[in-house]
């Protein structure tokens, strides 16, 4: 387990978003990234979790909206990382996958494209 201040968490999380490529993005907006520490007991153990309306599945959308959330939970994967580049690796393939759901990619399908 690698342990780090929430501040290098969030600063590594930062880092992860501006690597990947604006083609990759696209037209991601109305977009929150948070960070948060998952709840002990609380099931499924998850590294993050999209909320929010799929870009597939929205139909009118826009004033007023709050806006859709990508949660990474810092404790969970801190705890299943050794070291800061497997916690690094983790944060980057968490982050895009998470960003797969607001594109409306399902688990499957990002399995397959190696984001799992």
């Amino acid at each position: 387990m690698v342990e780090i201040s929430d501040e290098d968490f969030e600063k590594m999380v930062t880092e992860a978003y501006d690597a990947i490529p604006d083609t990759m993005l696209g037209e991601l907006e109305n977009e929150a990234i948070l960070v948060s520490n998952q709840p002990p007991g609380e099931r499924p153990r998850l590294f993050g979790l999209y909320s929010g309306h799929p870009l597939t599945k929205r139909g009118m959308y826009g004033f007023g909206e709050l806006p859709d959330r990508i949660t990474l939970y810092k404790n969970n994967m801190q705890e299943h990382s050794n070291d800061l580049d497997q916690l690094r690796t983790r944060v980057r393939i968490t982050l895009v996958h998470e960003i797969g759901h607001y594109f409306g990619l399902d688990d499957k399908r990002l399995q397959e494209l190696g984001w799992a």
